[in-house]
């Protein structure tokens, strides 16, 4: 499951950053990484922006972030349910 499918208010562990698109390189992976997307960070969507859309605002650890869909679908989770 990647970081965008997560319902609003949902939690989940990341499990990998993998490159989901022709237009993610390997800066954005790197940055992710760097901003604490590794695996077994807990993450939740806390929501999104107009019409369920873009930007979703992600908290990981405890600090919160802004993604773009593009990002969000390199992050796999794992959620705590499916623990």
């Amino acid at each position: 499951m990647n970081l965008s499918d997560l319902p609003n208010g949902a939690h989940a562990l990341v499990t990998n950053v993998t490159r989901a698109s022709a237009e993610v390189g390997d800066a954005t992976l790197r940055r992710l990484a760097e901003l604490g997307f590794i695996e077994g960070e807990p993450v939740q969507v806390l929501r999104r922006g107009p019409g369920g859309r873009e930007p979703l605002a992600v908290q990981v650890g405890d600090t919160l972030f802004a993604l773009r869909l593009v990002e969000a679908r390199c992050i796999q989770i794992q959620t705590q349910g499916a623990l």
